[in-house]
This record gives structure tokens, C-alpha cells and sequence, in this order.
């Protein structure tokens, strides 16, 4: 039986991301030998509020030039081209999916930032890096995955400088049960591993991390999808057409229990920054 590292990765393969997206691309009109970040948009911001979340955990972190980010659960890519894009820093991703990787590097290639951002496979709980690599650290609905978390938030303690922040975007559990499956990150709750706000924020601290700034963005999650729905004339709305590209044909369903798990309080979406001590 595959153990749940091979399972989350199993989750996430597929061979064929980047043709599928580059194809999207020119059904849309756009110069695929001339893309940008922002023409990738809409097919890999690949979490909760999509770009909008991105651009808000950015300004949150407010990289400089100078700064070195690690991306952790950095998918294919999108928020460390963004960075490197609209920050001018240089980012470093890390994924466990191999396939992932290949179309996150792949893609940004085709968008000219090769000497900012890299891309490494690896596991979180065992980073590749030496201590004290990084500047600042930056996740994305990533951690659900992760079993040992106290592990992983020592790792990202390990590779983060003394003083160097991390920006998080995370889905937690809530009061009232747990999330509907299937959802974006787990079909079935044998890769889901959910802990509350406090649990979260208690281990984070544990780990070497101060809290700066800790915020619930579950009601603007809500208020997002409802804006979404009602722009679609009141029918309901499944996610991103992009991301179905990539995430496969029942992704409508899963993202549906997303919302409904927001709205009945079964999970809570939290942002927070945090400051290595």
C-alpha cells in the first residue's frame, strides 16, 4: 500500500499540464512565445480566492529585490512568477509532485524569468537546502497535505534566515465538522490533515516563529463566491475554468464542497505573517 507521501503526490499528476494550459493560451488569442505571469492567471494560482489571494498575501510580505523567497507546495509556479514578476525578487519553488515541477518550469521559461525563479522536487518535512538559505518564506494552501506538520514548521524554520518572515495562506479546520469530500486537495480523507487556527498557531510558535499578522479570510472566501455566482446570472459556480484544465474533470464537484465547507464552517481560510525569532 503506497504510503501518504505517494499518495499526495498521486493526487496532484499529471503529465500533460503544460501543453493543456499552453493550448487554453491560444484558444485564447494570446502570444504563447510572449507570455507573462498575468496571462497565466486565471490556470495557476492553484488556492482559495485565486489571484486575489496571491496579490493580498503579497503585499502582506512586501519582498524587496534583494530577497531571496522559498515557495513551499509551490504547485506550477504561479505566485513565485508572480513574485519575481511584480517584486523583482528571486524566488525558489519547492513541490513534492514531479510533474508539477516540470510544467512549473516549463512555463516559466516561456515567460522570460529563468534567472529569478528555480524550481526544486522535494519533500517539505525534509527540505533540500542548508540551514539559514532564505530571506523569506511563502506558502499557498499547501500544508492540508502534510501529516507531520511540526516537522514541516521546523523545516521552514531551519531554511529561513534569523529575522526573515513567512507569508501563509492556509486552510484550517472549523467548528463544525469536517470538510465535505472530495475537495481540491484530497478526495477522501486519507491526505487530508486539517488542524484549527489556534492548533496551527500554537505549532508555528513552537517551531521558532513570532505571529505578526494573523487573519481569518474566511468571510471574504464566502463573499468572493457569492459575488461569482451571482455574476453567473445565480448558477452555481465550480472554480476557475483553468483550473479544471489542470485539476480534471470532477474538479467542479470538489470545488463546490470548498465553498460549502467554507459556508457551514467546516473549514476557515487563514493568512497570516510570522517572523523567524
Amino acid at each position: 500500500m503506497a504510503n501518504a507521501t505517494d499518495q499526495v503526490a498521486a493526487h496532484y499528476a499529471r503529465s500533460d499540464i503544460a501543453e493543456t494550459i499552453l493550448q487554453a493560451m491560444r484558444a485564447a488569442g494570446k502570444d504563447i512565445e510572449r507570455l507573462t505571469p498575468d496571462d497565466l492567471a486565471e490556470f495557476d494560482h492553484f488556492h482559495g480566492r485565486r489571484l486575489e489571494a496571491t496579490e493580498e498575501l503579497a503585499r502582506l510580505l512586501a519582498p524587496q529585490a534583494e530577497t531571496h523567497v522559498l515557495d513551499v507546495g509551490c504547485g506550477i509556479g504561479g505566485p513565485a512568477r508572480y513574485l519575481a514578476y511584480h517584486y523583482r525578487c528571486r524566488v525558489t519553488g519547492l513541490d513534492l509532485t514531479p510533474e508539477f515541477i516540470a510544467a512549473a518550469e516549463f512555463l516559466t521559461a516561456r515567460t522570460g524569468l529563468t534567472d529569478r525563479v528555480s524550481f526544486r522536487q522535494g519533500n517539505a518535512t525534509a527540505m533540500p537546502f542548508a540551514d539559514a538559505s532564505f530571506d523569506a518564506l511563502w506558502t499557498q494552501n499547501a500544508v492540508m497535505n502534510i501529516a507531520d506538520r511540526p516537522r514541516l514548521y521546523a523545516e521552514m524554520a531551519r531554511v529561513l534566515k534569523p529575522g526573515g518572515r513567512l507569508a501563509m495562506q492556509d486552510v484550517a479546520q472549523g467548528p463544525a465538522g469536517p470538510p465535505l469530500f472530495p475537495v481540491p486537495w484530497a478526495r477522501d480523507p486519507s491526505i487530508s490533515f486539517l488542524h484549527t487556527p489556534q492548533e496551527t498557531r500554537a505549532m508555528l510558535e513552537a517551531a521558532g516563529f513570532r505571529v505578526l499578522v494573523w487573519l481569518d479570510n474566511s468571510a471574504a472566501a464566502i463573499a468572493q463566491a457569492a459575488a461569482e455566482r451571482a455574476k453567473a446570472g445565480g448558477a452555481p459556480v465550480a472554480s476557475s475554468p483553468g483550473l479544471q484544465l489542470i485539476a480534471g474533470e470532477d474538479f467542479p464537484e470538489r470545488a463546490r464542497n470548498t465553498a460549502r465547507s467554507l459556508r457551514e464552517g467546516r473549514t476557515l481560510l487563514i493568512n497570516g505573517l510570522l517572523e523567524r525569532v
